[in-house]
């Protein structure tokens, strides 16, 4: 193995203060100083630091026997056309001419989740046995900036349309300060595209998946409950294909599998952590597959994989022509939920006969099958809280619901009503193979209030509203028709429940 002090060696005085080449993303890290640096035995330490960058290595000079070193040199990266995303720090003790050098601390310096101001004048806290003993940091300035301002933005989406075989939209500044403001991301991140989808854990939740240069994040907001999470494109080690099954209700799903100790931020939206240590991420049920896999293969790509790896994928993908694109309009985010009330009546049954809609019987399947839903099916509920469960539905537009043979996924969560007698049922639906339905979800509350001993009826109250997933100039139109049409299902849907429970002629 070719020792560090070799590497530094042809380093030393080639790199310090050197123009970068090229026009890109350009990084210029000055190296300043270190303190409490971990001595390797008796006599002390002769430290040198190597950074990291997007393949590209920079060494610093040896400073001999010192546990305070002085560097104050400057190392210049050649221009990057992928904004880097991490900037790897770590500081070896030179052990002699044919020895390996003792690792003494390592750090990173992670662009996405850091300000680059902040970055300007740092003190980087090493990790590492020695490291952490000693309390060893190196202070650093680091600056990153690109030479061709918003033109960068362009030349990436128009080398992902190459990739992935399909136009993409480059999206407005409104919608890529609503991205980094989910995620917490630099004012440089700009969003590639975002797909809606179900993350699987122990039960499936439906969000949507944010692609960018250097990020996968997966955001909802299901009942008021926000879920979200990223990790860097770098932090995986491989992506799978699953084949459709019952548990992904049919369709392909994509599993990814981090490197071992990487992504622990986002350990919450894992599936599982394999025997080797890696977190495991399964996403479901894509409206448009293709186009999600092709996107996400094609950024990973980009990013992680070595040339041979690259090679390998383009042969694997050569047989795949050009897909259609899932979105058009841009991501909104961020808004909150109106809703409307579209019914309210007092329903002559009993609070468990009314429930019975919702217990995935017989009665809840009579019930949705003549109200239009085929192919219809519910699991169990689970407990997801304290006295709240929660369940997936799946079923099919029939002709007498709407012309389109529309899938519908649906997530809802029950709960007993505070100081009374009922439940209020929570619902989120997604809408595929409906013309304009990836732009909308719908969001369903039912407040089912026992009326006994008064009477022997519930009263029933039902509120819907939309969540705007992209935005559209016919949101108006859209609107009044998903309002109307949802409003006409939950009267017909409870009068037929009703006339279930009437006494047979």
């Amino acid at each position: 193995m070719v020792s560090r002090f070799m590497h530094a060696r042809r380093q030393k005085g080639s790199d310090h203060g050197v123009k970068a080449q090229g026009e890109g993303w350009l990084l210029t890290v000055a190296l300043l100083e270190g303190t409490n640096i971990a001595p390797v035995d008796s006599t002390g330490s002769d430290p040198f630091v190597v950074f990291t960058c997007n393949g590209q290595t920079k060494t610093s000079s040896i400073k001999f026997q010192t546990l305070e070193p002085q560097w104050n040199e400057i190392f210049e990266f050649d221009a990057m056309d992928e904004p880097p995303s991490v900037l790897s720090v770590d500081v070896y003790g030179f052990d002699g001419p044919f020895d390996d050098s003792t690792l003494l601390g390592h750090s990173e310096v992670n662009f996405v989740k850091s300000n680059l101001a902040d970055l300007s004048d740092a003190w980087v806290l090493l990790d590492g046995k020695l490291a952490q003993a000693c309390q060893s940091k190196v202070h650093l300035r680091v600056f990153l900036s690109n030479t061709k301002g918003t033109e960068i933005v362009k030349e990436y989406h128009d080398k992902m349309e190459k990739e992935v075989g399909k136009k993409i939209n480059i999206r407005s500044p409104q919608t890529n300060s609503a991205f980094q403001k989910i995620f917490g991301l630099p004012p440089e991140e700009f969003l590639i595209n975002d797909f809606t989808c179900h993350l699987k854990r122990k039960m499936r939740t439906q969000g949507r998946l944010f692609l960018s240069p250097r990020i996968i994040g997966f955001y909802t907001n299901l009942f008021g409950h926000k879920t979200k999470f990223f990790f860097l494109w770098e932090d995986i080690e491989d992506i799978q294909v699953l084949a459709p099954s019952l548990s992904s209700m049919g369709g392909p799903s994509i599993l990814i599998i981090l490197r071992k100790g990487r992504g622990l931020d986002a350990k919450s939206g894992a599936k599982s952590l394999d025997a080797e240590g890696r977190l495991r991420f399964l996403f479901q049920s894509f409206v448009s597959f293709n186009v999600a896999n092709r996107t996400i293969m094609a950024l990973w790509k980009a990013r992680a994989l070595s040339p041979e790896q690259k090679m390998q994928l383009v042969e694997e993908e050569s047989e795949t022509k050009s897909v259609q694109s899932e979105d058009s309009g841009s991501f909104i985010g961020l808004d909150e939920v109106k809703m409307t009330e579209v019914f309210s009546s007092s329903i002559p049954l009993n609070i468990s006969s009314l429930m019975e809609l919702y217990e995935g019987g017989q009665v809840e399947f009579r019930v949705m099958e003549k109200v239009g839903c085929m192919d219809y099916s519910a699991t169990a509920w689970e407990p997801v809280k304290e006295d709240t469960y929660q369940r997936q539905v799946n079923y099919k537009f029939g002709k007498n619901f709407s012309k389109y043979n529309g899938d519908i996924t649906s997530t809802q969560q029950k709960s007993p009503i505070v100081d009374g007698n009922g439940w209020v049922i929570e619902e989120v639906i997604a809408v595929q193979e409906v013309l304009l339905g990836d732009y909308f979800n719908l969001h369903f509350r039912y407040q089912i209030e026992d009326q006994a001993p008064k009477a022997k009826a519930c009263l029933v109250q039902a509120l819907v509203g939309i969540e705007w997933l992209k935005t559209t100039k016919h949101q108006k139109k859209i609107a009044k028709n998903a309002m109307s049409s949802v409003s006409s299902h939950v009267k017909k849907m409870f009068s037929i429940l009703e006339k279930e429970f009437m006494p047979q002629k």
